[in-house]
């Protein structure tokens, strides 16, 4: 069974810290690599393992090793590390599976489509994993794993995850930024940024029963080009340019 699996898990950041939380009281988890030891320590400290910061000094009888690394760290950590037959999965949305091509004879992906933070966890089972695997065994297999953390696993190609984490950057990743673009704006005026977080909170909300098109108002949406013309007076830099460039995008969708 899945949940008597020994795992390994090659990475100590954000989306590691979350997978081995979501793994310590269901698997049993044996080591922790980190490129530092200190973060390793830290991170095995909690979940109750090992740690270490050499690829050479890994546990050789594991089952499964969830490298959860930055992506283009990936292919050096799987050459730095001889096939011993284990099931090897990384957690990257971009890097396609074929990084464990010819290097081990079973491997998939295990990817959680979430913004995730050591300081704030996100509960896991809240979260999408998408899955691949190299045969239906090693599908079989990561599917078993994912399950144990989320009822919301699905099956995704390598080119499926690649489209899925663009979309990701552009609802997670350039939406905060907007953010942090509206605190400057508000800082210019003195007002905190917690006079938006209503205004955010209902924007979202509202993704439960409404698309993003038809949820979306303002300025541009209203093809009201007087005020768009009145905020583009106000704003220059790259704030103007996103500003023109985005209200553009969205006159073009209505």
């Amino acid at each position: 069974m899945i949940m008597n699996k020994r795992i390994v898990i090659l990475g100590s950041g954000n989306v590691a810290t979350s997978i081995a939380l979501a793994l310590k009281d269901k698997c049993e988890l044996v080591q922790i690599y980190s490129r530092t030891l200190a973060n390793a320590q830290a991170l095995a400290q909690q979940v109750g393992c090992e740690a270490t910061d050499d690829l050479q000094c890994l546990t050789q009888d594991a089952d499964i090793y969830i490298i959860s690394v930055k992506d283009d760290a990936i292919a050096s950590v799987v050459d730095a590390v001889a096939d011993n037959g284990a099931l090897w999965l990384h957690t990257s949305g971009s890097t396609p599976i074929e990084v464990f091509h010819n290097r081990r004879s079973r491997y998939g992906v295990l990817y959680p489509m979430q913004s995730f933070s050591k300081s704030r966890p996100t509960p896991m089972n809240e979260v999408h994993i998408f899955i691949e695997g190299n045969n239906k065994t090693t599908n079989q297999e990561t599917m078993e794993l994912a399950s144990l953390m989320t009822r919301n696993v699905h099956e995704a190609t390598s080119a499926e995850r690649e489209k899925l984490h663009i979309a990701a950057v552009f609802a997670c990743n350039f939406a905060n930024h907007m953010f942090t673009l509206s605190s400057e704006v508000l800082e210019e005026a003195g007002i905190p940024f917690n006079a938006m977080l209503p205004l955010i909170k209902t924007t979202i909300a509202k993704l439960d029963s409404m698309t993003p098109q038809e949820s979306q108002t303002g300025p541009a949406a209203r093809g009201d080009i007087k005020i768009i013309e009145k905020h583009l007076a106000l704003l220059n830099g790259e704030k103007r340019k996103i500003y023109k460039l985005l209200s553009q995008s969205i006159m073009e969708k209505k």
